[in-house]
């Protein structure tokens, strides 16, 4: 009789799951767990893109190049109740002679300053402004002033001088009328983006 050799006899191999595997259900369960986080996500961003932003439609050219005819922006309607309204900054408006309609147009005279036009240069407290965003073939040499700007109210003009209904006709823009500033633009696609607010330069 031979010893018996217990080592011999073949045991069944024991495999270690790797060390990434998890079971099913605890996969399934993160799973939902990120969808609900990614979809709460998104509901919040939804929701402060309306309270905060506003879709407009720009209707037509006063604010080219920057803006075009039929242009879909968003604005911001809560920004000025945290920061001051700034020369260069585009901002939406009610018409002061009719409250039903919305102008769109860039500042150019703060409260308080003197707003001239001499030979199409724009002089506020008798200095050139240095204004990049008005192309050659815009601008308008008609003078204009000397109109000295009243408190709480803004000068504004639109890029397009030539075509551009502004305060060299309706007068300075109370605050209390502005309500908002163009901040992206969404529509048509190939000017998706956000719009830089170009700050006039004194000289």
């Amino acid at each position: 009789m031979q010893p018996s050799d217990e080592k011999s006899a073949a045991s069944p191999a024991i495999v270690a799951p790797p060390a990434n595997a998890q079971p099913s259900g605890a996969f399934r369960h993160e799973i939902r767990v990120w969808v609900r986080d990614l979809l709460l996500a998104v509901g919040i961003a939804l929701v402060i893109i309306v309270f905060l932003y506003q879709p407009v439609k720009v209707e037509g050219t006063s604010m080219a190049p920057l803006l075009s005819d039929q242009e879909r922006i968003f604005i911001n309607k809560f920004v000025y109740r945290f920061e001051p309204i700034d020369r260069g900054d585009v901002v939406v408006f009610w018409y002061p002679l009719d409250r039903s309609k919305s102008f769109i147009k860039r500042v150019i005279g703060l409260p308080g300053e003197t707003v001239e036009i001499r030979q199409g240069r724009v002089r506020v407290n008798g200095h050139v402004l240095d204004e990049p965003y008005v192309p050659a073939q815009f601008a308008d040499y008609s003078d204009y002033g000397p109109i000295r700007v009243a408190k709480d109210s803004y000068f504004v003009m639109g890029d397009h001088r030539i075509s551009s209904n502004d305060s060299r006709v309706f007068g300075p823009v109370a605050s209390r009328y502005i309500y908002g500033r163009a901040v992206f633009a969404y529509w048509p696609f190939d000017h998706f983006g956000t719009l830089s607010q170009t700050n006039a330069q004194e000289k």
